[in-house]
């Protein structure tokens, strides 16, 4: 760690973060999550730690605008559009940034493991979130099979779960030339799993809530009308930025298992 690294990290992540709010990828508070968490990565972490970040960030906000008219439909469904707040910042990056934490007081690989574990996850969902949704089969519910409507937190298809699939294989193999080639697996399996646990916490004990005046599900207590929702399942306290940061936190430590079974 030294003082250049972090004004380096600081330099880069502004960058990012002015360019993401042009694009509208980023709201101003997600800007300033960006930048905290950018700088505290690099700087800590260093180059290897920066670069993965950057592989994620870049690649979910680009899949966020692909195809968005086909995706407006669907966005009264989420608690949040395609522009990023402080919240789904933290949510996606706050383990990561955790991690890069524990490795400041013991620079044991371990924790960079445990950071690849985690970009992983939130890459596959990302990934999965994004493309998944314009699959031509129905989702099915992780838990039971049961076909639900294109949008609902828990359901899964084939497409997404591939996709899922590519986007933590994409954290591997940017990770590698920092690594060896065991990472890639490493970064494959915890990011695959991390993902699959999102789904089953959004078709369990996420907060699902109904608006009786348009008859829709929706992750919001607020729906696009403006009506205030009721809870229809799930755990009031338990959102989706919360179901982000617990996958991610299941990533890391399958990340850090899988560490000591495959090796490093």
């Amino acid at each position: 760690m030294s003082s250049f690294s972090f004004l380096l990290g600081f330099f880069l992540s502004a960058i990012i973060a002015a360019f993401a709010c042009w694009r509208g990828s980023l709201t101003r508070s997600g800007a300033l999550g960006t930048i905290v968490i950018g700088t505290l990565v690099f700087g800590i972490g260093g180059f290897a730690w920066g670069v993965l970040l950057v592989a994620f960030f870049v690649t979910s906000s680009a899949l966020s605008h692909y195809k968005e008219r086909a995706k407006e439909p669907l966005a009264e469904k989420f608690q949040k559009g395609h522009r990023r707040d402080l919240g789904q910042v933290l949510a996606n990056g706050g383990v990561g940034a955790l991690t890069a934490f524990a490795y400041a007081i013991n620079p044991h690989p371990l924790f960079f493991v445990a950071f690849v574990g985690a970009l992983a996850t939130v890459n596959a969902d990302t990934w999965a979130t994004e493309l998944g949704v314009l699959s031509k089969s129905p989702p099915r519910l992780i838990t039971t099979g049961r076909v639900v409507a294109v949008g609902t937190s828990g359901g899964v298809t084939l497409l997404g779960t591939s996709i899922a699939l590519c986007g933590a294989l994409l954290i591997g193999i940017v990770a590698s030339p920092f690594s060896n080639l065991s990472i890639l697996s490493i970064a494959t399996i915890s990011g695959l799993l991390g993902s699959l646990f999102d789904s089953l916490l959004g078709a369990t004990v996420q907060a699902i809530y109904f608006c009786d005046r348009d008859q829709k599900e929706t992750e919001s207590r607020v729906h696009r009308c403006g009506r205030a929702t009721r809870l229809m399942r799930g755990w009031w306290w338990l959102d989706n930025d919360g179901v982000n940061f617990l996958a991610s936190a299941l990533g890391s430590v399958s990340a850090m298992l899988a560490f000591w079974v495959i090796g490093f």
